[in-house]
């Protein structure tokens, strides 16, 4: 298989069940984000090597493709297509609910905002975050618009819960203060 197939070279894509679309298309937009999710935490988990958060760094990876492939079968998609498509789905978001909830455990209570920053690892992740909710908006945009699975925007919106809390978990674990955010005094 090449990795140029130059089939994208006047601006278009496909998607799962062959139509084609402008890559500034909300929906091409939308799986790019999750994309870009993934790729930022590849990139964490180089910096988190020390850590044991390889296999959970590892299976959000994988669920981020499932979701990837899932913005990128439309609606319209051929019924082949559509019977193998992949899809994100309510035990994938429980799953990350269990996740928050293990890391969350030992955690002190917030009881002020933070900042993102305190180890590299730690704002690494605060990065995916970040980029996790631009993800998310862009899915939330093309729900307007066009049929998405619901399931999407949940799993986007407790993912940044979940690295929120991966980004704290590390900072504690390293013993590193959490950046506190401080209100301007009027």
């Amino acid at each position: 298989m090449k990795i140029y197939t130059k089939t994208g070279d006047a601006g278009e894509t496909g998607l799962f069940g062959g139509r084609r679309l402008s890559k500034s298309d909300p929906r091409v937009e939308a799986y790019g984000d999750v994309d870009e999710v993934n790729a930022h935490l590849g990139w964490a988990g180089t910096l988190l090597g020390h850590l044991p958060l390889e296999g959970t760094i590892r299976r959000i990876q994988s669920d981020l493709f499932t979701l990837g492939a899932d913005l990128a079968t439309a609606p319209d998609a051929s019924a082949a297509a559509a019977a193998k498509a992949v899809r994100i789905g309510a035990a994938d978001v429980q799953s990350l609910e269990v996740l928050i909830d293990g890391w969350d455990k030992d955690l002190k209570p917030l009881k002020n905002f933070i900042l993102p920053g305190g180890s590299p690892g730690a704002a690494a992740l605060q990065v995916c975050r970040a980029v996790c909710r631009r993800a998310e908006r862009s899915v939330v945009r093309l729900a307007a618009a066009e049929v998405v699975n619901p399931m999407a925007i949940v799993y986007l919106n407790r993912l940044s819960d979940l690295l929120f809390v991966l980004a704290r978990w590390v900072n504690s674990r390293d013993s590193i203060d959490e950046p506190l955010w401080t209100a301007p005094r009027s």
